[in-house]
């Protein structure tokens, strides 16, 4: 097998993404890659902004609900050592936004968490389902609990 170079953390801040992170950082360590992480907006108002708009982590912004998101994104970058650098925010749908960056990144593996649904949530698709037929890269899908299934 061929060790990774560089792992793409997505992150929704969820109850669970503690786990999701907690395994791309032990990868990321396993192999000596490098990590990035990638938070996409999509569950936010964005004024006057086109899908796909990368937000600067490092500059403030006077929009108070994109503060919250930036200073999550800071705070767990910080907490898995992750340079700002390599912190990403992006408005947009997160399964077009996290497979067109893990190939603008060169990332070679992209790590998502996932409910493991089925039935009618399946059809209806998610986000690791729709990353996974995007990507270029391999994908990790962490499976988290989720207690509203089908």
């Amino acid at each position: 097998m061929t060790a990774y170079r560089h792992i793409l953390l997505t992150a929704d801040f969820s109850e669970y993404g503690e786990t999701i992170a907690t395994r791309a950082k032990s990868l990321a360590r396993v192999f000596d890659a490098k990590l990035s992480i990638l938070h996409v907006l999509d569950d936010i108002p964005m004024p006057d902004t086109a899908y796909g708009t990368i937000i600067p982590v490092d500059t403030p912004s006077a929009y108070d609900l994109l503060e919250v998101e930036r200073g999550k994104l800071l705070a767990l970058g910080a907490a898995l050592g992750v340079a700002v650098a390599d912190l990403r925010l992006i408005w947009g749908v997160p399964k077009d936004e996290i497979a067109r960056l893990a190939e603008n990144i060169a990332a070679d593996l992209i790590v998502v968490g996932s409910h493991g649904r089925h039935g009618l949530a399946l059809l209806l698709g998610s986000t690791a389902n729709g990353v996974l037929h995007r990507a270029k890269c391999d994908l990790l899908a962490v499976r988290i609990p989720d207690f509203n299934a089908i």
